[in-house]
């Protein structure tokens, strides 16, 4: 383990440097996600490695009592007041204006890249990408492959879309009631879930499994929640030899595919039935209904 003193939360003058010097902390920890998630517990604390991961990759401050339980757990216990006090001291300041740079500076425009492997290992979650929650229906859409009905999902890389609403992907994020520390299935729009990245894997006889590969967080399954305080949703679970089995059906339009999970015969949804931006991924009774049909897109 490096010196932790070695990272000093006075060096940052803006949100964006104060997760550098988290990372900084974390680095010198010598400390994985998970490790941190099981110090934390050990210290009587909640630091979910998908929320941590999270922090990490973004430029906004985390919680304070998430900065206090990170803190704790990378052992640099004796200063929680001293980072606390440093965001304290960002967060009043507000957001900093980016000055913009001369017209003529600016480099020319170059073809977005595809999205990486999130860890996403790291979480699971993109990879466990972009979205993907246990999908209720999905229509694969290569382009140029003619029509949907024509197709059926097959293994690789895809993202997933609810019908009708093909700038949303399903990926991960976080309950609208804040009831659950790790990441579960929600859509979200596509240009702002690069990671994690969703596999397809084919577990025989029409059924699959749903991944989510962080390039942070590593890979995921997605799995129904049994119970809990959001039962039914799904979340992206490291043990994939228990994720849930998605059976494909094809829509009676062949606008897409629906997916039924195996073990209880009901489907995936939208909560709600209404495919919003930061509206979560369900299970539900299978219905012909709009929010259970899904695009598939090759990623």
């Amino acid at each position: 383990m490096g010196n932790l003193r070695e990272s000093s939360p006075y060096a940052a003058r803006d949100a964006a440097g104060f997760v550098e010097s988290m990372k900084q902390l974390k680095k010198l920890s010598g400390l994985t996600y998970r490790e941190l998630e099981e110090q934390a517990a050990r210290n009587g604390e909640v630091l979910a490695r998908s929320t941590l991961a999270d922090v990490l990759r973004r430029t906004g401050l985390p919680r304070p009592e998430v900065l206090a339980a990170f803190v704790r757990a990378c052992g640099d216990g004796e200063r929680v007041d001293a980072w606390l006090e440093a965001r304290e001291r960002i967060a009043a300041a507000g957001p900093q204006p980016v000055p913009a740079e001369p017209a003529d500076s600016l480099p020319p425009e170059e073809p977005a890249p595809r999205r990486r492997d999130r860890r996403r290992l790291s979480v699971i979650a993109s990879a466990l990408a972009l979205p993907l929650l246990a999908v209720g229906a999905w229509g694969l859409l290569p382009d140029g492959l003619g029509t949907d009905a024509e197709r059926t999902p097959t293994d690789g890389w895809v993202t997933i879309r609810p019908a009708g609403e093909t700038d949303l992907c399903l990926t991960d994020g976080r309950d609208r009631a804040g009831a659950y520390g790790s990441a579960v299935a929600v859509h979200l729009p596509c240009a702002q879930a690069p990671v994690p990245r969703t596999y397809l894997e084919p577990a025989g006889e029409g059924r699959y499994r749903v991944q989510w590969h962080h390039p942070e967080m590593g890979k995921g399954c997605l799995t129904v929640m049994d119970g809990g305080p959001v039962k039914g949703m799904i979340e992206p679970r490291d043990d994939c030899t228990g994720a849930t089995l998605f059976r494909v059906e094809s829509a009676p339009d062949g606008s897409g595919f629906r997916f039924r999970t195996e073990r209880h015969g009901q489907c995936v949804g939208t909560v709600g039935r209404d495919a919003a931006e930061g509206v979560e991924a369900v299970q539900e009774p299978c219905a012909d209904t709009r929010d259970q049909y899904f695009v598939v897109r090759e990623d």
